[in-house]
């Protein structure tokens, strides 16, 4: 069973700070360790793109729009992912999606709302 649970989400006014988390379980979790982790984010209307990625050696990879403003990181310990974000702009709004890649493996979480209002 592939499990990626996000939590974290929510509302929050703009200028804020909101800490996403990404828990794998089941076969995700066996693979945790080597697995590519990273966030992607699609708004309404919008396709899904990039937020940010961090690879099983700890480099991560930022999308411009967030960069220097979202930091992500892993703990293998726990086989969780997070995304802190801060200085959050409305639009950030969004479903947050967390996702796993191992070679040909691409699995998604079920994603979580970021609202922030103005």
């Amino acid at each position: 069973q592939v499990q990626l649970v996000e939590s974290g989400g929510g509302l929050v006014q703009a200028g804020g700070s909101l800490r996403l988390s990404c828990a794998a379980s089941g076969a995700s979790g066996s693979i945790f360790k080597i697995s590519t982790m990273g966030w992607y984010r699609q708004a309404p209307g919008k396709q899904r793109e990039l937020v940010a990625t961090v690879t099983s050696g700890g480099s991560t990879n930022y999308a411009d729009s967030v960069k220097g403003r979202f930091t992500i990181s892993r703990d293998n310990a726990k086989n969780t992912v997070y995304l802190q974000m801060n200085s959050l702009k409305p639009e950030d709004t969004a479903v947050y999606y967390c996702n796993q890649q191992f070679t040909v493996w691409n699995y998604w979480g079920q994603g979580t709302q970021v609202t922030v209002s103005s």
